[in-house]
């Protein structure tokens, strides 16, 4: 079945795909493209997930991403250049394999790297490097997805299209935060951003932004994760922290839009905790979301 039919319902514009390799902590090797992984994180599924977005009139942004088994990208380190250089060689395959696919169906976005706090610190060169290369055979926007805490110390924005900041800053931990909270949260969070958005000359796309429908989930949702079964359902909680985010950011012309993690395929390839799970789908937050989609385009929503 078709998922991107009941996707556009909501009135998005664009649509995220996200393949998937792998890395471990203190092992420089990275795999992709195997066997045990899923179809729609595979060549295979990307190009067939393009060509369905594609007869939706959806925009598309392709975000090749590792995933570290029990960890984080951003804890990615090693003690040796030679470890760091090999795992970058594998990297860079990783990155221009499916470059080769966004080049060959004109996909409109690419980002390049997400969350790797540690490797950018001690090897920026490496990334400023990567960067130039993937310019010189790539006509599409171009960006990379840093975490929240640490958007202002990615030392390469000037060579990419857009700031992209994985977007899941803790506003309250109270079990259902009102309208009023929320809002005061995001005062000076918004201040900060427009300000560096302004410095930059960029404009910021959130690359990943959501929030689980549990209890407390616009606090730190990361702790939550690890506790998701345990959790109070709370659909209206979310629907709060979604509302209050386009509450405030959506007309500031810094803001470029989004992607929503995340929307499950007819609803397969959830983790078994589906109704506890970031996806909006049949929950209070759908609505919420496509009242202010319907509302103006942003450059991904």
């Amino acid at each position: 079945m078709d998922p991107y039919p009941r996707l556009v319902q909501t009135e998005a514009n664009w649509v995220c795909l996200v393949p998937y390799g792998f890395s471990r902590i203190g092992q420089s090797q990275l795999w992709y493209n195997v066997d045990r992984q899923w179809w729609g994180e595979k060549p295979i599924g990307v190009v067939h997930n393009i060509k369905l977005a594609r007869k939706q009139n959806l925009q598309i942004m392709l975000k090749p991403q590792v995933y570290i088994p029990g960890g984080w990208p951003g804890d990615l380190d090693f003690d040796t250049t030679a470890e760091w250089e090999a795992w970058e060689e594998q990297y860079t395959e990783f990155i221009n394999f499916y470059l080769d696919i966004a080049i060959e169906h004109e996909v409109e976005m690419f980002c390049m790297g997400t969350e790797f706090k540690i490797s950018i610190q001690k090897r920026p060169e490496f990334w400023r490097s990567l960067i130039q290369d993937l310019r010189c055979r790539y006509v599409g926007q171009l960006t990379y997805s840093s975490n929240w805490d640490n958007y202002d110390r990615i030392p390469f924005w000037d060579l990419l299209d857009k700031i992209g900041v994985s977007c899941y800053m803790p506003l309250s931990e109270d079990s259902t935060p009102t309208g009023h909270t929320l809002d005061k949260a995001w005062k000076k969070k918004v201040s900060t951003l427009r300000s560096f958005s302004e410095k930059n000359g960029k404009q910021i796309l959130f690359t990943e932004y959501g929030y689980l429908s549990v209890d407390g989930c616009a606090g730190k949702t990361w702790e939550l994760e690890k506790k998701v079964n345990s959790l109070n359902i709370n659909e209206q909680a979310q629907a709060n922290a979604f509302n209050a985010l386009y509450r405030n950011l959506w007309d500031e012309a810094f803001w470029a839009g989004g992607f929503i993690w995340k929307w499950f395929p007819n609803g397969n390839g959830h983790e078994g905790y589906m109704e506890r799970d970031y996806t909006p789908q049949d929950k209070i937050a759908e609505a919420i979301i496509t009242s202010w989609f319907s509302k103006d385009s942003k450059t991904a929503k």
